[in-house]
Parts: C-alpha cells; structure tokens; sequence
C-alpha cells in the first residue's frame, strides 16, 4: 500500500483524532438476505448433525415419538428457505448496487489476485500497511464467498436428490435422479452431502474473526454495515473500490 495508507494505520495506533465519512453499501434486501442465511445455515448444521448422527435419544417406545421426523421437517423448510433466498439473491446480483452486483463477486482480474495476497498477510499480521483497503468486499472475501457458494449449490442438488428418495417416480426423485449417478449412488451423496457441512464449520468462525478484526483494529464499521447499510470509512485512507 501508499506510504498515505501506512501514516494512516500509524495514526490509529498513536491514538491521533481520525475523520470518518459515511457511505451506504448494502441494501436492505441483501441485509435480510444475509441474516435469513445464516438463521438457515445453523439451523440446516444442527439438524444435519442430529440426522447423520442422532446425538440424544427419547426413552419409551419409538412409536410413541417423532422426534427424527420433526428434526426433518425443520432441516427441510430451513433448505427450502435458503434455496429461495439464494434464487433471490441471484436476482441481485444483476440490479443490485456496484458492491452487490455479480462484477463484485468475483476477482478475476490480476491486480485483484495480486492484492489478495496483501489482504491474507495483514490478516495474518505481516507487514498490515501494505493491503490495500477496500469499501465493499476485498479479493480474498470475494474468492472465500464465491468457493462458499459453489459448496451451497452442490448441498442443494444432493440435498434434493435425498429428498427425493421418500417418494420414487416423484418430481424432486425424476428431476434429480442424474445427481445420483453422477456421485455413485445414494450412500455416497449422504457422504458429500454431509462432508460439504464441514466447509461452513471453518468458514463461519473465520468469517465472524475478520469481520470483528475489521471493527475492532482498524475500526471499519463492518458489522454495522450488514445491519443498517451503511459504513464509516476513514477519511485519510484510500480506498481501491471507492
């Protein structure tokens, strides 16, 4: 990063006054979108678990209870909701703002990748004052979204296909019936389904350590920014997307 940026970071810490301007980045469809998501995702991780690996029991007869029924039933509307916030947010991606638009989700040019790497060094607390600073989200948030989206889509199409199972020749088992043998059968898309849960396991507390890092070190408003829109950005730092 500039020399401007490195003054600017020894500024913080010195505890010299900063100036902020407020900047709106996010509508509130995409806030509510963000908050459904994760409702649904922890909801989709705990009731997965139970489903794979049922961690307490009931005592009396099984058929005086319906408990793994009931745990089902929520693990499915949670996915239903989630497939249609993901259909909504995919409308999005094309009349939303420039920080929410499909252009931002992605880094697909060189000096993005270049400055990805700057990014996971400040993260990792090597040399800080070299990343450059962004508005919206940074090249390694954009990669670590996009991987994350990509891991969602598989969890929907086997997720489909299991839910199929319960009634053969049925819309869901005939529409997604190639997911099965494209993964080898129905064990094995339990096993991927399941294995895919891992991924949100790891980036769901990394994703709250740098968003709390942002707040907390370089004081960038990111977790008020998914709640009310907007961001205080620092006046005497530049900004690459702004």
């Amino acid at each position: 990063m500039t020399p401007h940026a490195k003054s600017a970071e020894d500024s913080f810490r010195a505890g010299a006054p900063v100036q902020y301007r407020r900047i709106y980045l996010w509508h509130w469809a995409v806030r509510a979108m963000h908050w459904v998501s994760v409702l649904c995702i922890l909801t989709l991780i705990v009731t997965g678990t139970y489903i794979a690996h049922p961690y307490f029991t009931t005592s009396g007869e099984a058929s005086a209870h319906y408990l793994m029924g009931d745990v089902r039933f929520v693990h499915f509307t949670a996915a239903g909701l989630l497939v249609a916030t993901a259909m909504l947010r995919v409308y999005w991606l094309f009349i939303g703002n420039r920080f929410e638009r499909w252009s931002a989700l992605l880094p697909y040019g060189k000096e993005d990748w270049k400055n990805m790497w700057l990014v996971i060094k400040r993260y990792l607390f090597i040399q800080p004052w070299r990343a450059p600073h962004y508005l919206g989200h940074n090249p390694l948030e954009q990669a670590t979204d996009s991987f994350m989206y990509l891991v969602a889509i598989v969890q929907i199409l086997t997720g489909f296909y299991m839910f199929g199972l319960a009634t053969p020749g049925g819309f869901f088992f005939t529409t997604f019936g190639w997911v099965g043998a494209l993964f080898g059968g129905a064990q094995s898309v339990r096993f991927w389904h399941h294995l895919l849960m891992w991924p949100w396991m790891v980036f769901i507390p990394v994703h709250v350590y740098m968003t709390v890092r942002a707040d907390v070190v370089h004081q960038e408003s990111r977790i008020s920014s998914m709640v009310g829109g907007g961001r205080y950005a620092r006046a005497d730092v530049e900004f690459i997307d702004d």
